[in-house]
């Protein structure tokens, strides 16, 4: 068991309740007072002032001392709470998160990327917090923690998620215009299903070396080309018809049970139209390497949408700099920006660009090797954009028509 398990949630919580508890005894304690001295002391029962007391030592040490000491002790719990906060668990699994306008990226150590946080349940998450533009605030109030993201400074924070599910993630420092979109999602999930997705990266590499080292692709496919056996694109979101040994037909969608038979018993269920050549590979891998050529299979699907442009055009906040109506922003205006003819500077001089479609992905991944005239290399670059997310973006943007203003 870890010896470190603190989390955030527990120290902020009792020091807000214990400054609540204190606070609210006082406001009690004084409403009940002011009731009976109005009612004791009223001018009706003592018209003329009875008192000639000097002064009541003992009492003024007590209200001195007392509210002296609860101070100290609202004091110490805040600074036990803040300390916590501060101090990060040495075995926090540690990441970077990038602010700009309007959205936030999530960058891990085996340079995988998101657009939410995906964390493990039950691990101290380390957060290195960074922004591109402006001054933002990365505010997870299910976990108690704030702390602000600050122009060319990294800042970090931690927590750690004890419950599987989704918690809300914020700006809580006005950035803009898009500010109140700027929301983002922390995923805490089990630690094996975080692994998997963790290192896809790596599995898909060693899936495909496995299958080149099982003779797999030499006769199927990665692209869709017809060649002995069936292809390996959109593997599992393809219907195919299989023949059964009795001759009969059925349909099949590739779910696990059909992936490994296909692969451990191929010929009990052959594709339509393919001959039966494929061999058994019972006994040839291990069961972990077969598991991962599954794994492998069965996320070679095609989604059901293609991406949508504006929407990736929205959530990575390219409105914050770029105008739609012609008008001038930190960045030049996208309206008509497809065809126009750009001046830019690059390699250190003064050139013209035709923006097609070449000009408009080269922007978005490397924008500081081609800066329009009299605009700042602000820009960050986009490469965790997948090839589908780059082309959608890049055909909305040559549908905003118009003419084009610097």
């Amino acid at each position: 068991m870890n010896a470190d398990a603190r989390n955030t949630i527990d120290k902020v919580d009792a020091t807000f309740f214990y400054i609540f508890g204190i606070s609210a005894l006082m406001l009690l304690g004084i409403t009940l007072c002011m009731v009976w001295f109005a009612y004791r002391y009223h001018h009706s029962r003592h018209p003329e002032p009875m008192s000639d007391s000097k002064g009541h030592p003992l009492i003024e040490i007590v209200w001195t001392i007392i509210p002296s000491l609860l101070v100290l002790s609202m004091f110490w719990y805040g600074w036990t709470s803040f300390t916590n906060l501060r101090d990060i668990p040495e075995d926090a699994f540690a990441l970077k998160a990038t602010a700009r306008m309007w959205s936030w990226s999530f960058e891990y150590e085996n340079g995988l990327t998101s657009d939410r946080l995906r964390v493990p349940t039950g691990q101290a998450i380390e957060v290195s917090i960074e922004s591109l533009d402006v001054l933002h605030s990365f505010y997870l109030p299910a976990f108690r923690v704030k702390r602000d993201a600050v122009p060319g400074m990294t800042t970090r924070v931690w927590f750690r998620p004890e419950q599987d599910g989704e918690y809300n993630l914020f700006c809580a420092e006005y950035c803009g215009t898009g500010h109140s979109a700027m929301i983002s999602v922390v995923e805490a999930m089990p630690q094996e299903a975080f692994d998997r997705w963790y290192n896809q990266k790596q599995m898909a590499q060693q899936a495909l070396e496995l299958m080149k080292k099982q003779g797999c692709l030499g006769c199927h496919s990665l692209d869709g080309a017809v060649s002995v056996g069936p292809t390996f694109q959109n593997f599992a979101g393809r219907e195919r018809t299989l023949v059964l040994p009795d001759a009969s037909k059925r349909t099949q969608l590739a779910d696990r049970a059909y992936t490994r038979r296909s692969i451990l018993e191929p010929r009990a269920e052959l594709v339509e139209h393919l001959p039966a050549i494929m061999p058994s590979f019972q006994g040839r891998m291990s069961d972990e390497e077969l598991e991962m050529i599954v794994d492998w299979l069965l996320a070679q699907r095609q989604e059901d949408q293609k991406p949508d442009g504006a929407k990736i055009f929205a959530d990575k906040g390219c409105g914050g700099c770029h105008s739609f109506d012609g008008s001038k922003g930190l960045g030049p205006s996208l309206l008509g920006v497809f065809g126009h003819e750009a001046r830019v500077q690059s390699e250190g001089a003064l050139r013209t660009f035709i923006a097609d479609e070449a000009y408009l992905r080269e922007s978005i991944l490397n924008p500081k090797a081609a800066v329009v005239e009299g605009y700042a290399p602000l820009m960050p670059e986009f490469s965790d954009l997948s090839t589908a997310e780059l082309d959608a973006l890049v055909e909305y943007l040559k549908g905003l028509k118009g003419e084009h203003r610097h």
